[in-house]
């Protein structure tokens, strides 16, 4: 599936329905007078937040969306039906703002919420409406009012705990499979992660957590350099992040400040976010290699440096216990 976290699409609220001018005119009943109905209301248009999808991609192709119209009145003083509302299918995590201003109109998060984003317009009045002593036959009947149009952008935000960064082929994709079900593609070169990837990692509790894996920043990627500026936004809600560098780097410390940089630039808190600093790949160091990496980084950090390989598996329980804690998990006693 084509993974699409941008679109911009164009929503229009039904018109509400003509009123009428009609009389009642039935046999033995003289002067029936005006009967003329009023118009239905045109329908609205609602985002719904659905659990089932994961990409905006249904907008790719569709970007008019229009709600049905209200009818016209009829006799009888018969109103005309309302416009069927129109529900648009959402994944959870999408901002909805109007295009032109940049205005955030809502932000759907949860399974079944809904924003209402366009209201239909009202429908006319009939000359039944318009009967009053002074005027007794009323010839007058209004039209509907037309719904309201919006251009809105969607923007969607992974929904994720957990995210994990790093400079390309720090071993952020092998992490996520070993940890979960996801099956990322992997190879040895790096920007083989294009899109961001989601896993459920089991808690000692029973349930899940979800981890999200970012395509590799490099330097600029806030600017707009590589593929980081695209999804550095995936991560805005995460609680904490597993920043991952390759043990076997020529400078692990130049890469975390690559790394912590890019954060600072992009801005909305990113860079005072929860961070487990993690080196990745530690098969590939010898042991005196890697306390002297451990211990560069710790006084960078200023706080303990984890050592995992995600390729052996090794360490891997430790890093989820740091995770656990610091999400505040409880382990079963």
């Amino acid at each position: 599936m084509q993974f699409i976290d941008q679109a911009r699409i164009a929503v229009r609220a039904g018109r509400g329905g003509d009123g009428i001018v009609a009389f009642r005119r039935e046999k033995y009943v003289p002067a029936g007078g005006p009967s003329g109905g009023d118009g239905g209301r045109g329908g609205d248009v609602l985002l719904v937040a659905d659990a089932n999808l994961q990409t905006l991609l249904d907008f790719k192709y569709k970007r008019l969306f229009e709600a049905e119209p209200g009818r016209r009145g009829g006799p009888n003083r018969c109103t005309g039906a309302s416009g069927r509302p129109l529900l648009i299918r959402v994944p959870c995590g999408t901002e909805v703002r109007d295009a032109r201003t940049g205005i955030l109109l809502g932000d759907l998060t949860g399974p079944g919420e809904e924003l209402l984003v366009a209201l239909g317009g009202r429908g006319g009045l009939g000359n039944a409406h318009y009967l009053s002593n002074r005027n007794r036959a009323p010839e007058k009947a209004t039209e509907g009012a037309e719904g309201e149009e919006w251009l809105l952008q969607l923007e969607l935000k992974l929904l994720a705990e957990v995210g994990i960064i790093g400079l390309p082929n720090a071993g952020k994709s092998t992490l996520i499979s070993v940890l979960s079900a996801a099956r990322p593609r992997i190879a040895d070169y790096p920007f083989t992660t294009l899109v961001p990837n989601l896993g459920v990692v089991r808690r000692p509790s029973g349930d899940g957590t979800v981890f999200a894996d970012i395509p590799g920043l490099i330097a600029g990627a806030a600017q707009g350099a590589g593929l980081g500026h695209d999804f550095l936004r995936h991560i805005e809600r995460t609680r904490l992040l597993i920043h991952l560098v390759d043990a076997a780097a020529e400078s692990v410390l130049e890469d975390v400040r690559v790394v912590e940089r890019e954060l600072e630039a992009y801005g909305h808190g990113l860079a005072d976010r929860p961070r487990l600093l993690v080196l990745n790949k530690i098969e590939l160091v010898d042991i005196a290699g890697l306390q002297e990496r451990i211990e560069e980084l710790e006084g960078h950090a200023g706080g303990p440096v984890l050592a995992v390989s995600a390729a052996t598996s090794a360490n891997l329980s430790a890093l989820l216990a740091a995770v656990w804690g610091q999400l505040g998990v409880v382990e079963p006693g």
